[in-house]
């Protein structure tokens, strides 16, 4: 039997095969744990993050509660996306990291849509 991590790595292998970030419309790749939410903005061609955001951010110490819910995956799509307008990054290609399109992962990419990036 396959531990779920090693099914949602084999899955994210066969999305990555598809999906890939260029200049002009990076991606957005996205990481879920048990306690925390971690997203980045990747320019593939050149192999280079330009913009990342998590719940673990300085920004977001003073935040009460639990970081791995759905409130929280919303709020970390909207600052990245305001991160992502400071850096030029309009339009984007998403990458759930294989995970479903369901919960915290489509929380974040609601809050990013919120925000200005269009995908």
């Amino acid at each position: 039997m396959i531990a779920k991590e090693q099914a949602r790595k084999r899955r994210h292998v066969r999305l990555r095969k598809k999906v890939s970030g260029s200049a002009g419309r990076p991606r957005l790749c996205v990481y879920k744990s048990l306690n925390h939410i971690y997203a980045q903005i990747i320019d593939d061609a050149k192999g280079r993050t330009i913009v990342s955001a998590s719940t673990l951010d300085k920004d977001l110490k003073g935040e009460g509660g639990h970081k791995g819910n759905v409130a929280m995956a919303k709020k970390i799509g909207q600052v990245l996306a305001s991160k992502a307008a400071r850096a030029g990054v309009k339009q984007i290609v998403f990458d759930r990291g294989g995970y479903k399109y369901h919960g915290r992962v489509k929380a974040l990419a609601e809050g990013a849509r919120e925000g200005g990036l269009e995908f």
